[in-house]
């Protein structure tokens, strides 16, 4: 496996690169993560089965938009391919600290929202269907914000813990009375993180980092939502954002609906608490 990656790697790169050394560091709980060294250069690699290529080539895509909209900082992109034993991603490697500093937190929070106004976008949804976690995602462009978050968001992630049998209430009403909590809001669709959770940004030496994106073209509340969701963020960073982007009247009950596609995403990976919080988010907005 290794001596396939040095091969692609070197194609890519146009110049030899041997791998020496691979050391594992904690990357979640999906891939299996290494540094991987020649001696000189490090990169970041991923490697999972190969028949999760997909997850990879997607978190690609986000990457490249998030690359593009130049307002967070992201890595760098080196390769994504597959051995006889695996499929691999390949990022160049910053070595990071946690987000704790306030200043480079209120940063982040400014970056954040000048990502969410950057770019021009008439629809909700995105090029193609992709991953949250190893969920899939699915994207299919909508005009209408609450026909999108309502249809691909709750009613798909319902419809994989219903295969599961996981029984949360009819799926129907659950939709149409999620669609009835959004119908007169109407935001401007903005370029997401998707899966803004505080495991998935740091600090490297040029400052704030994001990393493991989910993205779409969504409703900026959803990010700040998730953001709230599981803690980790600091007033600062809210403060940072707050500056550039406010959020609209209506933003707490929203942020429980937007929050419930994420529980019940855990939910359907992990049950257990999770399948409890969904029930308590349904019964507070009365979705059944």
């Amino acid at each position: 496996m290794w001596q396939a990656i040095s091969q692609q790697v070197s194609n890519i790169l146009e110049k030899p690169f041997v791998i020496t050394e691979h050391e594992t560091i904690d990357g979640g709980e999906i891939n299996e993560c290494y540094v991987i060294s020649n001696g000189e250069e490090r990169y970041f690699v991923k490697i999972n089965k190969k028949s999760m290529l997909g997850l990879f080539v997607s978190e690609v895509e986000s990457l490249n938009h998030l690359r593009n909209a130049d307002c967070v900082d992201v890595p760098e992109v080196i390769h994504v391919g597959t051995t006889k034993e695996c499929s691999f991603l390949v990022l160049n490697y910053l070595p990071t600290k946690p987000l704790l500093n306030e200043e480079q937190s209120e940063t982040l929070g400014i970056q954040l929202a000048r990502q969410h106004q950057w770019g021009e976008q008439a629809e909700f949804g995105f090029d193609s269907d992709n991953y949250i976690g190893s969920t899939l995602q699915p994207n299919e462009w909508h005009r209408k914000w609450s026909t999108f978050f309502s249809e691909q968001r709750l009613g798909w992630q319902l419809q994989l813990a219903a295969e599961k049998g996981i029984k949360l209430g009819n799926i129907n009403t659950i939709v149409h009375n999620s669609q009835k909590i959004l119908a007169h809001h109407h935001p401007r669709p903005s370029l997401l993180h998707g899966d803004l959770w505080h495991g998935n940004v740091s600090v490297s030496v040029s400052g704030p980092i994001m990393y493991d994106p989910a993205c779409y073209w969504g409703d900026h509340e959803c990010d700040i939502a998730m953001a709230e969701l599981f803690g980790g963020f600091s007033e600062a960073f809210f403060n940072g954002y707050l500056s550039v982007q406010s959020l609209d009247k209506g933003y707490p009950d929203r942020r429980d609906l937007y929050n419930l596609y994420h529980i019940l995403n855990h939910c359907n990976m992990f049950g257990g608490d999770y399948l409890v919080h969904a029930e308590q988010i349904i019964a507070k907005l009365k979705l059944n």
